[in-house]
Parts: structure tokens; C-alpha cells; sequence
């Protein structure tokens, strides 16, 4: 199954897709075929083949959720240290101009923290914690160049 917005379930979801299992052990244990839990719960049949198989051999708590498959890279608390960094600009970090760009955000990221992220990996971070790595294609009518420059 191919989940949209790069991956896993969101927790809501995974606490949904629990009931659904836990859901189908009861059935299990009622004796329901395969093909009518699937039916029921609207879901497909191999899933429910492998649900059994697990059901048979550790019961209901082997259906359970084991929790999200990984943790955000960076941290949220590195994330934190990461905005301070990209709030100081790009001038401050050596780079020619005030615009950040994917690249440069993770060539940030590499040497402040040592880690290396793919470039749609540090998009999706950046919107997760409201940010854009986006520059207006235009200017405002009214910009004040003098200002800007100052």
C-alpha cells in the first residue's frame, strides 16, 4: 500500500487501521472466513490472510500498532536550533545573497548537525513546521528598492 505526503500513516490513522484489525481478530475468533472479514471491513483479502497468520501465532497483541516506523530527521528539538540558523540568513552562513534554497538548507543541515537529508526530505521538514523554501516569482508594485538595499 502507498500511503500520499512521502510515507507512513498519520497516528490518527494508524489508531484507525488498529480497530479494523482488532476488529477482525474478534471475527477470527468467532470463526468468520477470511473472505467475509474482508468483505466486512472493506479491506482486501491478502490483508487479511496475514492478519490471521499473525492472529494464529501471537493472538490479538501481535495485531496491535508497534507505533510511527521512524521519528522525523531532524528532531524537533534540532529543528528548533535549525530555525535560529536559517533566521540569522544565508549572508551570516557565507553565502552571497539572503535566499535560502533546498541546497543550501541542506548543506546546512550537513554541517551543523552531520546529517544528510535528500532534498524533498528537508521540502516536506520545512512545510511540517509551516516554513516555505519558495521565492515570489514577482515583485510588489510598491517595493521600495532604496529601502531594501539599506
Amino acid at each position: 500500500m502507498r500511503y500520499p505526503q512521502g510515507g507512513g500513516l498519520t497516528p490518527e490513522r494508524q489508531v484507525s487501521r488498529e480497530r479494523i484489525r482488532m476488529e477482525a481478530a474478534e471475527r477470527f475468533a468467532a470463526g468468520a472466513s477470511n473472505g467475509e472479514v474482508a468483505k466486512d471491513l472493506r479491506v482486501s483479502v491478502r490483508s487479511v490472510q496475514r492478519w490471521y497468520r499473525t492472529w494464529q501465532d501471537t493472538g490479538p497483541e501481535g495485531l496491535r500498532s508497534v507505533g510511527p516506523v521512524s521519528t522525523p530527521k531532524p528532531s524537533n528539538a534540532l529543528f528548533m536550533v535549525l530555525e535560529v540558523e536559517l533566521a540569522k540568513g544565508a549572508v551570516a552562513h557565507g553565502w552571497p545573497d539572503q535566499t535560502w534554497t533546498l541546497a543550501r538548507i541542506k548543506t546546512l543541515i550537513g554541517r551543523r548537525f552531520h546529517k544528510s537529508l535528500s532534498l524533498s526530505g528537508i521540502s516536506q521538514m520545512l512545510r511540517r513546521h509551516g516554513w516555505s523554501h519558495q521565492v515570489p516569482a514577482r515583485r510588489a508594485v510598491e517595493r521600495d528598492d532604496a529601502a531594501v538595499a539599506s
